[in-house]
């Protein structure tokens, strides 16, 4: 399996009034520069109108306050409206996106499967400038995560705020979004890939994490869930390598909170499915299965990407399955 590319998440190159906040924009390019040129970021020139900030008073967790799994299968798109490169959420008018993701979702439908449509937005975007704290790492501000879950509202779904904390550790990363975990419908989805140490640069290396700094977050949102009674709140990680999560043992079952491994990675659907049995099988027991998809990279030499069929094949079924 080809490990997927550094080069293949565009660094923010951000506008004074572009929908992320921290660091400087003078370097990004040369800073973060990896094997391979990084593709071109679109930015914004005027703030958008603002969308209505989503009420946890009326608004519930698509599946309610029972339990999520097993019953549901998660399926979403990853992205950011700055840059197509950074997913297939990212690429056309957010306001086709709920009809677009809840009929790519009803693929995945089946007995006692209910499928749940998901935006998996990278919220916090790694930077090739290091930005004035040093963490090379842009946050996505209010108004936009508040646009994308009214959006994913309007599909009964989940918005999963993606982080690529860049040399910031991930639990500080995920509370600064405190405002929007309290919500029924987010939860977080971390990417070690772009978690880099102190003196490594975001572009140059790939990046790690460990099971106790999961288990972090997810201690972290199993008190939101209680202190704000919410239904489950999900945690995905995505993993592509056995080398990026270690000591896995030291993430915890945390009440109110369902922890999902997700498999990235590029090749085609036979690479793909080993390297999906070979990083599943170090996950804790209680850890859920999930697969990710690249639209482009991971056709075959027909064209051809895995089928939602062929998805739900694999052993142990993913239960979420993520598009980018």
């Amino acid at each position: 399996m080809r490990l997927r590319p550094l080069a293949a998440l565009a660094l923010l190159a951000l506008a004074p009034l572009a929908a992320c906040t921290g660091g400087s924009d003078a370097a990004d390019r040369d800073a973060a520069a990896s094997p391979t040129a990084a593709p071109t970021v679109t930015g914004t020139t005027a703030a958008p109108t603002p969308a209505p900030r989503p009420s946890p008073t009326t608004a519930a967790a698509p599946w309610g306050r029972g339990p999520l799994f097993p019953g549901h299968v998660l399926v979403g798109w990853a992205g950011h409206e700055l840059s197509p490169g950074l997913g297939v959420l990212g690429i056309g008018p957010l306001s086709d996106k709920a009809r677009q993701v809840r009929a790519a979702a009803r693929a995945y439908a089946g007995p006692g499967r209910r499928p749940v449509p998901v935006f998996e937005l990278i919220a916090t975007v790694v930077r090739g400038g290091a930005g004035d704290d040093g963490m090379y790492r842009a946050r996505a501000d209010d108004e936009l995560v508040g646009r994308y879950l009214a959006e994913v509202r309007r599909a009964h779904g989940l918005l999963l705020l993606g982080i690529q904390p860049g040399r910031a550790d991930f639990l500080p990363e995920v509370q600064a979004y405190e405002r929007w975990l309290r919500e029924p419908d987010v939860g977080v989805a971390l990417d070690p890939e772009w978690a880099v140490g102190p003196h490594d640069l975001p572009g140059r290396v790939f990046g790690r994490t460990t099971g106790h700094e999961l288990d972090g977050v997810a201690a972290y949102l199993s008190g939101v869930v209680r202190d704000a009674h919410l239904p489950e709140k999900v945690m995905v990680y995505h993993q592509l390598a056995p080398q990026i999560v270690t000591g896995e043992a030291g993430l915890h079952r945390h009440p109110g909170v369902d922890i999902v491994k997700t498999v990235d990675g590029i090749g085609t659907p036979g690479a793909k499915t080993g390297t999906y049995h070979q990083v599943i099988a170090t996950r804790p027991a209680f850890v859920r299965a999930g697969f990710k998809l690249f639209r482009d990279e991971d056709r075959d030499r027909g064209g051809r990407v895995m089928r939602p069929a062929e998805v739900l094949a694999l052993r142990p079924q993913p239960v979420y399955v993520v598009v980018e």
